[in-house]
């Protein structure tokens, strides 16, 4: 088995990682992506600025391998924009994987070879089959050792709908729904957004990002309204650690944000569980809540409301997901959001992430399943652990090599409070 390679799904910053461990091991890796460029998914938030410094966001083993071409490393206290994060180390380092990373290129399914998911003969003695679909339309079969999928959540949003199902008229809304925190600098987008009434939905760090760049335009910008709607009933723990924060950048965002709602700058409704998008005139559109409270004359919303991992190409391996998060039964207990405040996810790594599948893991923000607040040092050390396993140093999988801040799950995403009784029917236009 040890001939055939490690396929990796992701050419993000956890994927690339895992590929640069897996060679510094002696291993064959080989990363497959769909989009065009590594980091394709970054690059569609270019515009943000992370929270973690460059120090925290290049994986050690894809530094020495970046070192020896002869790279400029960033400063590692400075604060990079996802544009940054991409031109500055993921495509360098994807070009420094050579032939490893192959691009346009999808993987539609894995099994184990030979068999579907009930057959239990061979399952720790033959290789995985990877289904790869290229951008020519092309399919192919590759045998693979063990399967990495660094593949993220971003391409599976959640929904404006409170109960985690589109609101009804959701998708005929589309086009003033955006899930994504907008690049405000871009003229086009910025005139989309200005002068207009701006819904931002949700309550983690992209919603206090939104927050902070949509204060501005109104700043700027007269006749900018924002309503931020949050589903729990009260927004003071939302804020996250402040100064108490580890990561400054990211105490200082959520200091930033609050400052904005205390300037009266947005109107903050809580407790409020979007049910239906009905549309209006002039091409405006209307929330309406399960209690029936209206959000009236809103011209765009901005739903940040986390994200879920795309688990349908793996349907024929067998996988020990928690039936809540559908993060590794092993991680699960460790970053529920029902659990957890504020604190700290120690690391952690194949130990946590192994599946009833042999040799399958998921790592990066997709071992997160729909728990929020992901760091790529906690990527980073997940694959330095499994690429130590694979490679049968069954002491460095053990062993813990990073230390990460606290106050990193702030709020409980999994929070439902009761709406005030006076929301029920009230209108806010």
């Amino acid at each position: 088995m040890n001939s055939v390679p490690v396929v990796v799904v992701g050419a993000g910053p956890i994927g690339l990682a895992a590929a640069a461990q897996l060679r510094e091991r002696g291993l064959t890796p080989l990363v497959f992506d769909r989009g065009p460029i590594a980091g394709a998914a970054i690059a569609q938030w270019n515009h943000v600025r992370l929270f973690s410094r460059w120090g925290e966001l290049i994986d050690p083993s894809a530094r020495r391998l970046l070192d020896a071409t002869g790279w400029v490393a960033p400063d590692d206290q400075a604060y990079p924009t996802g544009q940054d994060w991409t031109a500055n180390y993921l495509q360098p380092l994807a070009a420094a994987l050579g032939d490893t990373v192959q691009l346009s290129t999808e993987v539609v399914g894995v099994a184990r070879r030979g068999r579907d998911r009930v057959v239990d003969a061979g399952r720790d003695t033959e290789p995985l089959s990877v289904h790869i679909r290229r951008a020519d339309g092309t399919e192919d079969r590759i045998t693979a050792q063990a399967l990495i999928d660094a593949s993220g959540t971003w391409a599976t949003p959640n929904p404006l709908g409170g109960e985690g199902l589109p609101a009804l008229g959701e998708r005929a809304a589309a086009d003033v729904l955006e899930y994504r925190v907008p690049n405000i600098d871009d003229p086009e987008v910025r005139a989309r957004y200005a002068g207009k009434h701006i819904v931002i939905a949700g309550s983690g760090h992209s919603a206090l990002t939104a927050i902070v760049a949509l204060a501005g335009l109104e700043k700027q910008t007269p006749g900018t309204r924002i309503s931020w709607v949050l589903r729990r009933g009260e927004g003071g723990s939302t804020f996250g650690g402040g100064e108490g924060d580890q990561l400054p950048a990211r105490g200082a965002l959520g200091l930033r944000a609050k400052r904005a709602v205390d300037d009266g700058m947005l109107r903050v409704v809580t407790g409020f569980r979007t049910a239906a998008v009905e549309a209006a005139a002039d091409g405006q559109v209307v929330l309406v809540s399960d209690t029936g409270a209206r959000i009236e004359n809103v011209d765009r919303v901005v739903v940040l409301t986390g994200f879920r991992p795309d688990l349908s190409w793996l349907s024929e391996v067998r996988l020990g997901l928690d039936p809540v998060l559908q993060a590794p039964v092993g991680l699960a207990p460790l970053i529920d959001p029902n659990v957890h405040s504020c604190g700290s996810v120690y690391p952690h790594g194949v130990a946590e992430l192994s599946h009833p599948e042999p040799n399958v893991f998921l790592v990066g923000m997709k071992s997160y399943g729909r728990a929020p607040t992901f760091l790529a040092m906690t990527g980073y050390e997940q694959v330095r652990s499994i690429a130590a396993a694979l490679a049968g140093d069954h002491a460095a999988a053990a062993r813990v090599e990073l230390t990460l801040p606290e106050t990193g799950v702030c709020g409980g995403a999994g929070v439902f409070d009761e709406p005030e009784p006076a929301a029920d029917g009230a209108t806010i236009s």
